[in-house]
């Protein structure tokens, strides 16, 4: 009883207090006025005229009692800084206006002084006291109520009367102490007001006993305790608006605790949530009317938190009171709170930035968060009305979808339910594969499986984000462009791939003509809404119209899913090639610029299925006559297309989608004969098996060729693409070269037959024809291509002759079969030094006559390996008169070249060449 007589003591010297403080303040305020008014009528000098009326301010700023903002917490202020701005200085210049005895006052008087930071004795002498008391009187309160309990000294009822007695006189304590207080106080300690802290307590202390009364000495049953505890919650949500968001916390924490606390036998599902959504509408009145956002947060989070512990915990699940108090929630967000009013004459930050991280974040995400995952939650329950969870689910991600296109601010509940939905349906997919079938007994037909609901609720979710999505841009596309952006990207890529996840689980994948239709009609619908876009687009504005060009990729999403629907293998491949063109001949109608892209895309999905299934129609399907079988017109077809847009789009304005386009038709091009050749080579058969040298060969010719192609595509129209696209084509035919030719590949290494014929074999496809093709590209692309380009190229042709030569020598010796494991006879050995030195000169004599240096170096070369061959390999192998030719004929040959190569010098350094007639000039 102590503690209640000195708390008493505590309010009344608070109440007494107030008298005085009134006194002070007035006459400080009459003093600081006249102050000012004499500044003010004093002569201002010219040498310092800026002295006196900073005098005058900082004296008025003094004397100024700012006006209390009518409970503004930090955190609605940090929310809503304009109307908080606006509201302080409207009541600022009403004050000034009512208080300046004369014009001379008024003109003085300066802006409001900003609030300064508080220092540390602030915040341990003025806030943690109240904050902390706040909790030791709520304490007090339980531990008096448990006191009297341990001694004995009062019944059970008289001692929760006490206990309510005490929480009711708290309460209205901090009442008392609300209306008496200083305006300074309140205004400087709005967040620690001494009110707020005894009206706490009290609120605490009267649900403790309220709940003593039921679940400890059982007086009341479950439904009083359960009214009696939601009636001092609603109080306290209602008091909050006297004396800050902190009580609103706490009245909400109890309504969220009540159900909890009181438990019952039979649970009702209609009750308890029908208690949640009146909590949440109390809640987020009160919020609205003081523009709260914390609070609110914590009522979603509340709410959600609520769904998903039913979902977990009931054993039977009523999926109507749980869905329709979600939806609730995101339609009062929406309507209600922030609603339409937040946007109201609010300048926002554009861009990304803006919105994304525009207020109220803290609500929007937890509306969207806390509406998501509780409609996840309820596709595990087992409902008892007979309800499908998968309906309610996808209700409330509608909802959710159509609060992000109802407002400008709510970005986050847009992305996160099409996440939401198509998560959604994943998980059903995913849980159905799991769902026991049932096997035939006997004669009885095989059970068939439908799965009319889950494709029904698939596709009318997905056409209900289309249709949002019209909405917002109609509303929004001007005001919000980023965020309009982010709709065309949903009401179209959400629909596509609800309808696709449906498809390949619930649908028939020979032919789904519910699919198929659907496809054709959502591309045919977002078509028609670019076109409904381009039509209303300022002409003025150079900037490119996303959210047009996103519903043209859209359609194109929508008629490729109804194509792979409708049709399967070979016709779906040519049909997408097909529709990519279509939308390149539609730029003849309508100059978008997302059109040529669309082909762009059709080839790589192309591409895409061809590294899925190469054959197209199956490799049992496809045949074994060499090119003239499915993969001409399954290859040729997307080829030819491909080509002939990059064609038409060779005078492009937009050089990406050109550069991209020849690049995708040369890449096309050349894969498409290399299937044709696999297919040739190996028996009708496309599989990985390591190719021969004879089917590498054709390989190593086709990208030689297609270097040279695009060479002289690049000298007709000049384009990057064909520029680095021949070089790269070049360098890939040269690794290919070195190390399939020389040594994978090589008949010396890997024992393959050469053939039968003496001249037409294999080493004529795999050495002496990729020669003369590196030779010949290398001559056309002198003064045309980097010089090391130039030179690489050459060395590799080169080096395949150099190799054709020397296999010749050893196949004319060793037969068809020339592999390592024969060894060498004596006249093949001197061979090879015969045929290298006459190579060698060959070179020489070439690069002389094209003036080609790095020829001139590749004899050079050549004659160094055939000198050292001879002196270490001709000196100790051979004998008699093959070893005196072998060096009489390098020494020859040795002399001839000296003699050459000093002509050549001789030439190129301008002096005459003199005979031996002539004498030397004196």
């Amino acid at each position: 009883m102590i503690e209640i007589l000195l708390l008493l003591l505590v309010i009344l010297m608070v109440g007494l207090n107030r008298k005085t403080s009134n006194r002070v303040t007035a006459l400080e305020t009459e003093l600081e006025a006249i102050k000012a008014d004499l500044l003010a009528r004093q002569p201002v000098s010219v040498a310092a005229p800026a002295a006196l009326p900073v005098a005058a301010a900082a004296a008025v700023t003094e004397a100024v009692i700012e006006e209390p903002v009518p409970e503004a917490e930090a955190v609605s202020a940090e929310a809503f800084p304009e109307e908080t701005i606006a509201a302080s200085t409207a009541a600022e210049d009403i004050a000034a206006a009512e208080e300046a005895p004369a014009p001379a006052m008024a003109a003085a008087r300066p802006p409001a002084k900003p609030k300064t930071k508080e220092n540390l004795e602030s915040y341990l002498g003025a806030r943690w006291p109240v904050w902390v008391g706040g909790v030791a009187l709520a304490f007090g309160g339980i531990f008096l109520v448990r006191a009297s309990i341990e001694a004995g000294l009062l019944g059970p009822g008289a001692r929760l009367v006490l206990a309510c007695l005490f929480g009711l006189l708290l309460m209205a304590g901090g009442e008392i102490v609300r209306r008496r207080a200083m305006p300074q106080v309140s205004d400087r300690f709005s967040n620690a007001m001494i009110p707020g802290a005894l009206t706490a307590a009290g609120a605490v202390t009267l649900l403790g006993a309220i709940y003593a009364a039921y679940g400890v000495y059982e007086f009341i049953g479950a439904t009083p305790a359960f009214v009696l505890l939601a009636l001092v919650s609603f109080a306290t949500i209602a008091l909050s608006l006297l004396h800050g968001q902190a009580l609103a916390g706490l009245g909400l924490l109890a309504s969220l605790l009540t159900p909890g606390l009181v438990a019952s036998g039979e649970p009702n599902a209609n009750a308890l949530f029908l208690f949640l959504g009146l909590t949440w509408v109390a809640v987020n009145a009160a919020s609205r009317f003081r523009q709260r956002t914390i609070v609110p947060m914590l009522a979603n989070i509340g709410i959600g938190l609520w769904v998903i512990a039913y979902a977990i915990g009931a054993d039977d699940f009523d999926t109507m009171p749980p869905t329709l108090t979600l939806i609730v929630m995101i339609a009062s967000t929406g309507f209600f709170w922030p609603g339409a009013v937040y946007s109201r004459d609010r300048v926002v930050k554009t861009g990304w930035g803006g919105m994304l991280g525009r207020q109220p974040l803290t609500i929007t995400l937890s509306v969207a968060i806390m509406s998501v995952l509780p409609a996840l939650a309820m596709l595990a329950t087992n409902p008892v009305t007979g309800i499908d969870p998968f309906f309610p689910s996808a209700a409330v991600i509608a909802a959710l979808a159509a609060l992000g296109a109802s407002r400008a601010y709510a970005a986050w509940p847009a992305m996160i339910a099409a996440g939401g939905a198509v998560l959604r349906l994943a998980i059903v997919a995913i849980s159905l594969l799991d769902t026991y079938v049932p096997q035939p007994v006997g004669n009885e037909p095989l059970p068939v499986t439908t799965y009319t609901t889950e494709i029904a609720v698939s596709l009318l979710l997905g056409a209900v984000f289309t249709l949002l999505g019209f909405a917002f841009l109609k509303r929004f596309r001007k005001a919000e462009p980023e965020f309009s952006m982010v709709w065309s990207v949903l009401m179209s890529g959400v629909p596509v791939a609800l309808a696709t996840i449906s498809f390949l689980n619930f649908g028939n994948l020979g032919r789904d003509w519910t699919h198929g239709l659907y496809g054709v009609g959502l591309g045919l619908v977002l078509l028609a809404g670019a076109e409904w876009l381009f039509r209303e687009r300022d002409e003025t504005d150079g900037r490119i119209d996303w959210a047009a060009n996103f519903l043209i990729a859209g359609s194109f999403a929508g008629f490729t899913f109804a194509l792979h629907a409708l049709t399967n293998g070979i016709v779906t491949t040519i049909l997408l090639s097909v529709l990519g063109f279509a939308y390149v001949l539609c730029m003849r109608a309508r100059p978008w610029p997302a059109l040529p892209w669309m082909m762009a895309a059709a080839i790589l999905i192309v591409f895409g299925r061809i590294a899925w299934e190469p054959t197209l129609i199956g490799q049992n399907s496809l045949g074994t006559t060499p090119f003239f079988n499915a993969l001409l017109p399954g290859y040729g077809i997307p080829t030819l297309l491909a080509i002939v847009t990059a064609y038409l789009l060779k005078d492009s304005a937009d050089f990406r989608i050109r550069n991209l386009m020849q690049a995708l038709a040369s890449l096309a091009a050349l894969m498409t004969v290399a299937v044709l050749v696999r297919h040739a080579m190996n028996g009708g058969v496309l599989d990985d098996r390591v190719p021969t040298l004879g089917e590498q060969s054709i390989y190593t010719l086709l990208t030689v060729g297609f270097s040279g192609i695009l060479m002289t595509l690049d000298l007709k129209s000049p384009s990057p693409v064909f520029r680095w696209g021949s070089m790269i084509a070049g360098v890939l035919a040269t690794i290919n070269a070195l190390s399939l030719h020389v040594f994978a590949l090589n008949p010396y290494f890997s024992g393959e037959n050469t053939g039968a014929w003496p001249f037409l074999n294999l080493l004529l496809l795999g050495y002496l024809l990729p020669g003369l093709a590196y030779a010949l590209v290398a001559y056309y692309a002198r003064g045309r291509r980097p010089m090391p380009y130039v030179i690489m190229l050459a060395l590799a042709g080169a080096v395949l002759g150099f190799l054709w030569a020397t296999l010749s020598v050893r196949r004319f010796w060793q037969g068809e079969n020339i592999a390592d494991w024969k060894g060498f006879m004596a006249a093949e050995t001197y061979t090879y030094s015969v045929v290298w030195l006459l190579i060698g000169v060959l070179l020489l004599a070439i690069g002389s006559k094209l003036d080609a240096k790095s020829l001139r170096l590749a004899s050079a070369a050549l004659v160094l390996v055939a000198v050292v061959k001879v002196f270490l390999v001709d000196m100790s192998n051979l004998e008699g008169i093959l070893r005196a030719l072998s060096f009489i004929g390098l020494g020859a040959v040795l002399i001839g070249i000296g003699l050459f190569y000093q002509r050549i010098l001789v030439n190129k350094g301008g002096e005459p060449a003199t005979t031996d007639s002539q004498e030397p000039a004196s």
